[in-house]
């Protein structure tokens, strides 16, 4: 009781320090009457007589069985054999199971269906990569590589059921690797394109991967990155893995080899380039990609997404939240690693739109390069996230007035909550004013949102129109009962297709993460708001997981890493503000005795994480302190460690068993500079 006490104070502190700028804010974006009529969602709306979107916001939560059998057939999902129900629910709404009896294979909706139509000759990919280098795939292209490509895995005795790592930069091969994965009946294993070693073995062992497809390497700022040796480091540690595919990004001659399981992406291609390789026919339910997400205690999470799924709910998204047609191109500034790349791929090929894709950094090497992208490759939705926005919006606007954004339709955003002055500037400096920001949250084990914007309602800065057709969500106090205009917890009390399929062998922690607190309810772990025009807003975690730059990390993952090192006995990772990031992490590490804690050892610890982890995931300070809050029953209380090292009031502490602790962290608090 008394930990909870502490959440609710601080999620009271959070509702005052929102409420002054995100509450009661102006509409400044109302949709013209022909984007409105030329919308997915109105003609959805009338196609299926729902008189109004507040009726098939209402039918779409109260029958959800027609409600994603109607998706199914509007997206012109094929199946080898057809479902008998769409929805089974006899075992209760965590294990909902879709598409009964169905037989399907995604890639089949994806290629395979186009061959001979018009949309074959359409682009699928457009791409560029950081020294300017630009490539394009048509549909019929694309669909020939991931054949060839298939055929390769089926060469190497790789087929239904095999788990297999994408380890690779943001270029066309990752999408043919993905694909002839789960052509095969396989599944596809996303990582991180900047992972340490220690972050790819965790996953690659706990999937029990069979391959791994790698880059030998990539470019960001003009230096080359080296990615094999961390690949080999990782592979060596796994004993399933038994076939290194490598793309040569770069001819490296003197590149380590393990002949014994390296192979080339030319040389399997070329091998299989004249073979016809059938598509796997899948149950609709097979696992075909397992995604890992960051939690607040424990290993990863393996979140199983199946055939019918994760493809059916991002396209959904896209199509009825993003309004994305099939003349249109969508760039995402996104890793494969994180949801929206998969994500990504799934909506553009299933609705035979054109995804964009651009391997560097967006900022080299210039500031305007994000812009000069949507200007060459004539890009109309653009997916970013606020960090983005903060880091670009410091340059200027002339940057952005350089260039030809005529064909922008539209804004998409992802990945933490917005501060309104980044918000108002893409807005009016960038969208003129007129173009949408369609806000979107929701997460790796939803298959994409609980919550967007769309183009049909009236739009205020930061906030979002409110939950998906399909997502019978709401906003609940500590008691589990709905509240409006106060910050509460985001639930969701019905059952979707995109839904994980649970963690990957670990049922019971599938059902603590999101189902204990209240019956058939799934709790998200996100604090949220309704405003009295009923439009909602996403305020930040309200677990332990933090978010930096999007990224989600979960601490023990961090704290992991650091208590490895021989020198360190303790440690607490916690996410605490940044302007640029939205967190930055700070850890708190209590040394073995007659260890001098120095800069020499914070910085090796610092460089522990960010080999281990991942650049992207250093931490900004490594901080010695001779003891960490804890319960009676030593759990780490993180969010009081947070509250106390910046400055927030601290709630009910009793819970603590060496409350002197918190003196000590205020202390160093003090000593460090915080970012303003």
């Amino acid at each position: 009781m008394a930990i909870d006490a502490v959440a609710l104070q601080l999620k009271n502190e959070h509702n005052l320090l929102v409420s002054e700028f995100q509450f009661g804010g102006e509409f400044v974006w109302y949709p013209t009457p022909e984007l409105i009529a030329q919308s997915n969602l109105q003609g959805f709306i009338e196609k299926h007589g729902l008189g109004s979107y507040q009726e098939l916001m209402r039918k779409s939560i109260t029958d959800i069985a027609w409600f994603w059998n109607t998706v199914l057939c509007d997206l012109s999902i094929q199946f080898y054999k057809p479902y008998s129900r769409v929805v089974d629910l006899n075992e209760g709404k965590p294990w909902a199971k879709w598409c009964i009896d169905g037989e399907m294979n995604v890639v089949h909706n994806m290629l395979d269906k186009y061959a001979g139509t018009e949309i074959d000759n359409r682009l699928a990919i457009k791409s560029e990569i950081e020294d300017g280098t630009t490539r394009t795939l048509t549909y019929k292209e694309l669909r020939e590589q991931v054949n060839g490509m298939g055929a390769a895995l089926h060469s190497l005795g790789l087929g239904k059921g095999d788990a297999v790592g994408v380890f690779m930069p943001m270029v066309p091969e990752i999408v043919i690797a993905m694909l002839a994965i789960i052509k095969i009946g396989g599944i596809f294993l996303p990582l991180f394109s900047g992972f340490g070693a220690s972050a790819i073995v965790s996953r690659l062992k706990d999937a029990n991967a069979n391959a791994l497809f790698i880059a030998d390497g990539t470019y960001r700022r003009g230096k080359f990155c080296p990615m094999k040796p961390i690949a080999d480091e990782a592979v060596s540690q796994v004993p399933t893995v038994k076939h290194l595919i490598v793309f040569e990004a770069k001819e490296s001659p003197q590149a380590q080899r393990l002949p014994y399981k390296t192979h080339s992406w030319h040389e399997l291609l070329h091998q299989t380039s004249n073979i016809e390789h059938r598509t796997s026919n899948t149950a609709a339910e097979d696992p075909m990609m397992i995604i890992y997400t960051s939690g607040t205690t424990g290993k990863p999470k393996g979140a199983v997404h199946t055939h019918c799924g994760f493809p059916i709910k991002s396209a959904q998204d896209m199509w009825m939240g993003l309004d994305l047609h099939p003349d249109e191109t969508l760039f995402w500034m996104t890793d494969m690693g994180w949801m929206m790349g998969p994500w990504e791929v799934f909506g553009t090929l299933l609705l035979g739109a054109t995804m964009m894709l651009y391997d560097g950094a967006p900022d080299f090497p210039g500031p305007d390069r994000v812009w000069s992208l949507v200007d060459r490759h004539k890009v109309t939705a653009l997916g970013i996230s606020p960090t983005l926005i903060r880091a670009l919006r410091r340059h200027g606007d002339e940057i952005v007035h350089r260039h030809d954004l005529s064909s922008l339709r539209k804004f998409a955003s992802t990945g933490e909550p917005w501060n309104p002055d980044p918000w108002m500037w893409l807005f009016q400096n960038v969208g003129r004013g007129k173009l949408p920001i369609i806000n979107y949250s929701g997460g790796t084990e939803i298959s994409g949102g609980i919550v967007m914007g769309n183009v049909l309602t009236p739009m205020k800065p930061c906030a979002f129109s409110g939950p998906l057709p399909g997502m019978a969500a709401d906003v609940v106090d500590e008691n589990g009962k709905p509240i409006r205009g106060k910050v509460g917890e985001l639930v969701i009390r019905e059952p979707w297709i995109g839904m994980t399929r649970g963690f990957w062998r670990d049922p019971q922690r599938y059902i603590d993460s999101y189902w204990s607190r209240w019956p058939e309810t799934w709790v998200h772990g996100d604090w949220a708001a309704i405003d009295d025009d009923g439009l909602w807003y996403i305020l930040g975690r309200s677990d332990d997981t933090i978010k930096i730059g999007g990224k989600r990390v979960g601490p023990a993952e961090v704290e992991s890493v650091l208590v490895a090192h021989p020198q360190v006995s303790e440690a607490a990772a916690i996410g605490v503000p940044d302007p640029i990031k939205g967190e930055a992490l700070v850890c708190f590490c209590v040394l073995k005795t007659d260890v001098n804690g120095d800069v020499e050892l914070a910085n090796e610890l610092k460089n522990n994480v960010a080999r281990n982890l991942g650049k992207a995931l250093a931490p900004r300070d490594v901080i010695f302190v001779t003891d960490i809050p804890k319960t009676r029953n030593a759990k780490v209380m993180r969010r009081v460690v947070r509250a106390a090292y910046i400055g927030e009031k601290l709630g009910d502490t009793s819970a603590l068993e060496n409350p002197g602790s918190l003196e000590e962290i205020k202390r160093v608090a003090s000593e460090v500079r915080l970012p303003a």
